[in-house]
């Protein structure tokens, strides 16, 4: 269980606050063809969900050919250390000397979300008071979306599984930033207070939350970049916790034009399948029009 939660934490762009609030209109589908801009091979791109089930990559047309094409794998994180990357993040999350809950919440807000962590992970605020809020605030999303969607199958991610086929086949694997540079968007992009500030809207909201989260899977899984886009709006007027544009920034705008400094590299090397978060792929600022802002043709593999 830590395991899946430390690998979401790592993934952190299926945060319900991080997608671009584009209003454009964008075709559907998860797998995209990119071609042109002398490129020799054409590279692929393709849009995670974190938590959901690897099985349904087989319902995905043309996946299994977009892979075989490519000669690496690129994905946020280059996973080959696993329990390297998840000791930094636990060191990373725990709690600035000289602050404590106490100092952040009343005794009310602290019974609740005591209450709150009990029902969903079955422990209480005494067991997770050394960790940040912003730590449990995930901590919480997972848990609310494994009770939400259980399932029987392991705790591969789409975008370890990804990995670990690139790596079966003797294929190198890439990542597009470094534990740390996740670490700051996760725990350095907003103060303990604004972190405690969220938690208690998020845990006072819960129903608003699940409902976002089956609004974000009905998308996903019509492979709707649309629909997953204006999930997100900050103008939406039932969001009771919006994200400054600030904080939406720092998750995905800033990220993505980073990662457009490193992507045509990358594939101009080797042909490339680049496995990122699905919200990553969206809006004015997504993946998909800075790339063709960039020069390349994409296509959504059909």
């Amino acid at each position: 269980m830590l395991h899946k939660i430390l690998t979401f934490l790592l993934l952190a762009s299926i945060s319900l606050s991080s997608c671009a609030n584009s209003q454009t209109k964008q075709e559907t589908g998860l797998l995209w063809k990119i071609s042109g801009n002398n490129l020799e091979e054409p590279s692929y791109l393709f849009g995670t969900h974190h938590l959901v089930p690897i099985s349904y990559l087989d319902s995905i047309d043309g996946l299994d050919e977009a892979f075989m094409a490519t000669k690496q794998t690129i994905g946020e994180l280059d996973m080959n250390n696993m329990g390297e990357m998840q000791m930094q993040l636990m060191i990373a999350s725990l709690m600035p000397e000289g602050y404590s809950y106490d100092d952040l919440m009343s005794q009310e807000d602290q019974s609740l979300l005591d209450e709150t962590l009990k029902e969903y992970v079955g422990a209480g605020l005494a067991q997770f008071e050394q960790m940040k809020p912003a730590m449990l605030n995930t901590l919480l999303s997972v848990m609310m979306y494994k009770k939400l969607y259980p399932s029987d199958e392991g705790d591969l991610s789409m975008d370890e599984h990804f990995q670990k086929e690139a790596k079966d086949r003797y294929r190198q694997t890439l990542g597009l930033e470094s534990v740390q540079d996740q670490i700051d968007v996760l725990f350095g992009s907003q103060s303990v207070q604004r972190q405690a500030e969220s938690l208690l809207c998020t845990i006072k909201n819960m129903d608003y939350g699940k409902q976002q989260m089956d609004k974000l899977m009905t998308a996903y899984y019509a492979q709707d970049l649309t629909a997953m886009a204006k999930l997100f709006e900050e103008d939406d007027p039932d969001n009771p916790c919006p994200s400054t544009q600030e904080e939406k920034d720092e998750m995905n705008k800033a990220r993505n034009e980073k990662w457009m400094e490193k992507l045509p590299e990358m594939m101009s090397e080797k042909p490339s399948f680049i496995a990122v978060g699905c919200l990553h792929l969206v809006g004015e600022d997504g993946l998909i029009n800075l790339l063709r802002k960039s020069g390349y043709k994409l296509e959504a593999v059909k």
